[in-house]
């Protein structure tokens, strides 16, 4: 199968197109810069340079491919908004190559916005920010086959650069591990290269569900995270105002478990790398 991927050097991306490509299929990869580029190339996606403003040029390579996996997203917080409007004219542009064939979109999104504990079925709330489901959605009412994987707040692993390196951070500015409340709060997680897996299965298998869930731990206290933190750099552990985290407080303070039951049943994806906590524990996120 030949997979055009955006996104393809980002932090889920690369381990995406090296799934693919492991598992012998052909990537074309969207990339911004060649230095972010070449260490894919020498695995033998065909990389492409570009970026999400360029309409046409994603049109053009979904075109050709047999089925699109988008994981390309602006993570700059100070202008959500518009990032989010801009992914979903992606996905837009995306699903209209594709439209009138049975090819294949995935698109990544979140769990914000959705009830603690959620399944597929469950749907964000109208004020979640981001749009790639609503855009997944319309252009599968087109007739597109396309399909959301839904990431938790952790996909961490080596040279992670997500939310748990924030967390470590505010704590070694602060001189405290902190939680809200009681810390009773949950996240989820899921190793990157599990995350991979998943979206190679759901490819493979024709995106026939309209979300998977891409959760290894459904259910990690926000206060077990905060005391494994405080625990590596030796610092206290304890409660603090959500003011604390400053614009990463509706973060910190999220109720965001889910459900992966459905997922891993439809497509026999097991995973099986180490959890939120055991990763959390390892000296690379402390140096």
């Amino acid at each position: 199968m030949h997979v055009f991927v955006t996104g393809a050097t980002g932090w889920v991306g690369s381990a995406v197109t090296r799934e693919l490509i492991a598992a012998g299929h052909k990537v074309t990869g969207l990339a911004r810069s060649g230095e972010k580029a070449a260490p894919l190339a020498e695995t033998g996606a065909e990389m492409v340079l570009g970026t999400l403003e360029d309409l046409d040029l994603l049109r053009a390579n979904a075109s050709r491919a047999d089925a699109v996996i988008h994981t390309a997203f602006n993570h700059d917080f100070s202008k959500f908004a518009e990032n989010a409007a801009e992914d979903q004219r992606v996905i837009e542009a995306l699903g209209s190559a594709l439209e009138g064939s049975d090819r294949p979109l995935l698109v990544t999104s979140g769990l914000a916005g959705l009830p603690a504990g959620a399944i597929e079925a469950d749907r964000p709330k109208p004020v979640s920010p981001r749009k790639s489901e609503v855009a997944a959605r319309a252009v599968a009412e087109r007739g597109v086959r396309a399909a959301a994987v839904r990431l938790p707040p952790s996909v961490h692993g080596t040279d992670d650069h997500g939310f748990l390196p924030i967390l470590i951070r505010t704590a070694r500015e602060t001189g405290v591990s902190a939680y809200i409340g009681d810390g009773a709060n949950n996240w989820s997680g899921v190793h990157r290269f599990d995350a991979a897996k998943l979206y190679r299965l759901a490819l493979e298998q024709g995106a026939t569900q309209s979300v998977y869930h891409a959760v290894a731990d459904e259910a990690v206290p926000f206060r077990s995270i905060a005391q494994m933190i405080g625990e590596k750099l030796g610092l206290p552990v304890e409660s603090r105002p959500a003011e604390h985290f400053g614009w990463f407080a509706a973060m910190a303070g999220g109720n965001m478990a889910a459900s992966s039951a459905q997922t891993r049943s439809v497509l026999g994806w097991e995973p099986i790398g180490p959890s939120l906590i055991e990763d959390l524990g390892q000296p690379g996120y402390y140096a």
